[in-house]
């Protein structure tokens, strides 16, 4: 049955940093595609305000018929400062209620709320089934990564104390009682990975969360297609934005002493200039810049590996399942969802050391055959647990539990109302 959908987040394309921007918009037109009708209202104001690039155009009509509103206000810092310390959509809270109740959504999906609304935006939506989805940390910790104090991996709350080392005032709402009060109005949380849902009940979240992971696009002919190579000698490849918790400083120093390969770096991010800075001598580390989805396919098909050297807790780690579309494995840190994920797919190898990992480049590269085995097996787990087509029907159950648990409990209420008013 055809439902309405709309999409709330903070970010949206082009109007984005990472990869959440992106999941959104995968999976609005993934059920545009299957008939449901689509809306995604996201805040370009936010992104003006964090973005140091001249603000992008608006991209033109959606060729998946998803509808695509930006909130855009007069006043941009003002208003995503507000939202910040209050927790409320201040400026734009009446658009965003009028856009809700003309829409009369059946289901109403949450993403990266954070400077779109906040807490206080979980109250929006009427009667339409409440579906949060907890592509960052966010919900427990006002950082989002639970990184603390901008230098470690977070297993203690020192909140107060890690905002300011990350030069962001605290949010005056964490202490109070806004956000246990607004999370009682969603239906279902969904995490990403295992991992992250038993990192989100570790900090305290009270609710249960529903595992779901991101996906991609089906694979189809063009995918399997051999593009040529974009590099002449044997290369391992890093995608990713460049911040230090990303964890491509560690490994840097392996380059200068393994010369057999390349290492290519695609991405960009505020960590871009001390990366080059500490690379500077290494002839076989090349920064490639920001690539779109086709030109970063020719990357994929020929790399060795994608090396994942992340030193934060990841939710998921999109780029993973990007390789394994592709047929390529991975070499990835033995921290956050990567154990998981391998465990699943056998699509790579885990590294705790610097050590190990250079251990393991040199092993795929000397064995071309075990690299096609690993990468075999990632691109079956990808067509069986990753791709669009085996994640949406699983969304669409979720969705439709819901549905029925509210519906029953609904009904247990009237119930219960009934029987206190029999005389």
């Amino acid at each position: 049955m055809t439902k309405r959908f709309c999409f709330l987040t903070t970010f949206y394309p082009p109007f984005n940093f990472g990869g959440d921007g992106l999941a959104v918009q995968r999976m609005a037109r993934a059920l545009a595609k299957r008939g449901h009708e689509v809306t995604v209202v996201h805040d370009a104001d936010a992104f003006s305000v964090l973005s140091d690039e001249p603000a992008p155009e608006d991209e033109t009509a959606d060729p998946f018929g998803v509808q695509v509103i930006t909130l855009r206000t007069a006043m941009p810092l003002v208003s995503t400062v507000l939202t910040h310390q209050i927790g409320r959509p201040v400026v734009n809270g009446r658009k965003l209620r009028r856009i809700l109740d003309e829409g009369r959504f059946d289901v109403v999906n949450f993403n990266n709320v954070s400077l779109i609304g906040g807490p206080g935006l979980l109250a929006y939506g009427n009667d339409a089934v409440k579906v949060y989805l907890a592509h960052e940390h966010w919900l427990v910790c006002p950082t989002n990564v639970l990184w603390r104090h901008n230098r470690e991996r977070c297993d203690g709350r020192e909140c107060l104390r890690c905002q300011v080392h990350y030069k962001r005032p605290p949010q005056l709402w964490r202490y109070t009682g806004l956000l246990p009060r607004q999370l009682s109005q969603v239906d279902v949380f969904i995490a990403m990975s295992e991992f992250s849902r038993q990192k989100h009940r570790e900090f305290g979240f009270p609710h249960e969360m529903t595992v779901l992971p991101y996906f991609l696009p089906d694979a189809d002919e063009r995918s399997r297609v051999v593009l040529p190579r974009p590099h002449e000698r044997p290369f391992f490849l890093f995608v990713g934005r460049l911040e230090r918790i990303k964890g491509l400083g560690e490994i840097l120093p392996l380059f200068a002493s393994y010369r057999d390969a390349d290492l290519l770096v695609v991405g960009e991010g505020d960590h871009r200039e001390e990366l080059q800075r500490q690379a500077a001598g290494l002839p076989n580390v090349r920064f490639v810049g920001r690539l779109p989805g086709d030109a970063l396919q020719a990357y994929y098909q020929h790399a060795i590996a994608l090396l994942v050297p992340s030193i934060c807790f990841e939710t998921f780690g999109i780029t993973v399942i990007e390789a394994f579309s592709h047929g390529t494995p991975i070499i990835a840190r033995r921290l956050g969802p990567f154990p998981e994920i391998l465990e699943q797919s056998g699509g790579g190898v885990l590294f705790d050391t610097t050590g190990e990992l250079l251990e393991t480049m040199r092993g795929l590269q000397a064995l071309p055959e075990r690299r096609h085995d690993l990468g075999r097996a990632a691109y079956r787990a990808f067509c069986e647990r990753w791709c669009e087509s085996a994640v949406i029907p699983q969304y669409l159950e979720v969705v439709e539990e819901a549905r029925e648990r509210r519906t029953a409990e609904q009904v247990v209420g009237a119930g219960v109302t009934l029987q206190h008013a029999k005389p």
